[in-house]
């Protein structure tokens, strides 16, 4: 699932005004950047955003997050002059600026009557809304700039991306109802928790990844992220919902049903997994995936005949479903190695012929099916290579047993 992200946004210029507090630094502060002086400036931001005396203090992170802006700005008005500039200015800048703007609001609304607006939220909401799209671009930039185990760049594409996510859900723009105008919001959700899950931070994988769960691209990938999350957590409930959740969302996904299926039989658990199938079944008594699961369910329980009920309904309701054509042969492979453990194997008891002709037939119900399955997903070889290779050996059918063979010999 790694792979480059290109999605690209034009550079946003924005506009730029002010709002200084009356303490001295401030004072200071304000001063100095009309004189334009921005890394003496930025000097002195970098003491206040943790001095105790000012750090809980909103003007600080109000201050800061302009001071943030104007450099960006200052690289912008380059770009426009065609100057060089530089392009990680620009993006860096615009993430500080986001994360102190909602720092700032955050504290200020602690100051505000209940039911009003705190008084920079405003201008924030303006700047943030303008520049939102330099954190997408930031969050591509370091992604595809990440080698394998790079957690430098892989953190500083998911500070982008959740930032991005972050300021969206935040409570400066509670009222603005963005999510529905926001046509990439649960891509870079996913993004997030991409970068996230490639360096092992769970906490934000379990951040974020809950906005991608529903999005018809890349969900199923969100969903695998939030369950490895759990699983890592050693949040067991928590991962076998997410399992279950994520079959219903996204079947077609078999990472999620494997896992499931590994569990209930490790833990011996097979009462809970057919519960869990059958309320599948009784919101879709016909979909062919729910079907299906209830086939594996009692192949993994050894009831073959059931399994075959299910497989065979499961093809019944979409018959180009080769997995269910595969199973159905596998089924039977299986239940003629069983009935060969038991037949009777001496060719002068009357009973061998009878046996025989029993254990072929277990063949026989085979073959047409690992053939339509071969059929159907003729690249697809686990499905169909090795099944048919046992199968024509054991019909002697020479011809097709030697082409098999040969297949399976130049892997």
């Amino acid at each position: 699932m790694v792979r480059k992200l290109l999605i690209l946004f034009l550079l946003l210029a924005i506009p730029f005004s002010f709002i200084f507090s009356q303490n001295d630094v401030l004072k200071q502060a304000k001063a100095t950047f009309k004189k334009g002086d921005v890394k003496e400036l930025q000097k002195m931001v970098d003491k206040i955003i943790v001095d105790p005396s000012t750090k809980n203090d909103p003007d600080t992170w109000y201050v800061s997050g302009r001071v943030q802006q104007r450099k960006a700005e200052q690289q912008m008005e380059k770009a426009y002059l065609r100057k060089p500039y530089d392009t990680l200015t620009i993006y860096n800048s615009v993430l500080n600026m986001t994360q102190y703007f909602l720092r700032c609001d955050s504290l200020a609304q602690l100051e505000t009557k209940p039911g009003k607006i705190n008084k920079y939220r405003k201008d924030m909401q303006q700047s943030i809304l303008a520049d939102k799209g330099n954190l997408l671009n930031g969050g591509i930039y370091y992604y595809n700039h990440a080698t394998e185990g790079d957690t430098v760049n892989l953190s500083k594409a998911r500070d982008f991306f959740g930032t991005y996510v972050d300021a969206t859900m935040s409570d400066m723009f509670a009222l603005d109802n963005l999510l529905p105008r926001d046509s990439v919001f649960s891509q870079v959700a996913y993004y997030a928790s991409l970068a996230a899950v490639r360096i092992g931070d769970y906490p934000s994988v379990l951040k974020y990844a809950p906005y991608a769960e529903d999005d018809a691209t890349v969900g199923q990938y969100a969903m695998e992220f939030l369950a490895q999350a759990y699983k890592q957590n050693g949040n067991t409930t928590a991962w076998i919902e997410t399992l279950k959740r994520a079959i219903e969302k996204h079947p077609q996904d078999d990472y999620f049903f494997a896992n499931l299926i590994d569990y209930y039989g490790s833990q011996d658990k097979y009462d809970e997994a057919l519960e869990f199938a059958n309320g599948m079944l009784a919101k879709a008594p016909g979909n062919y995936y729910y079907l299906f699961v209830k086939g594996f369910l009692y192949h993994s329980m050894k009831r073959y005949n059931d399994a075959l009920a299910y497989y065979k309904r499961s093809i019944k309701a979409n018959p180009d479903y080769a997995e269910a054509y595969s199973n159905v042969g596998l089924v039977y492979c299986l239940q003629a190695q069983d009935f060969s453990q038991e037949a009777v194997t001496d060719i002068k008891d009357p009973r061998y012929p009878v046996d025989q002709a029993q254990l072929k037939s277990y063949y026989e119900n085979a073959l047409p099916y690992y053939e339509k399955a071969r059929e159907l997903k003729p690249n697809d070889r686990t499905l169909w290579l090795n099944g048919l290779h046992r199968v024509y050996y054991n019909l002697s059918m020479g011809d097709k047993f030697n082409e098999i063979d040969a297949l399976i010999n130049n892997q």
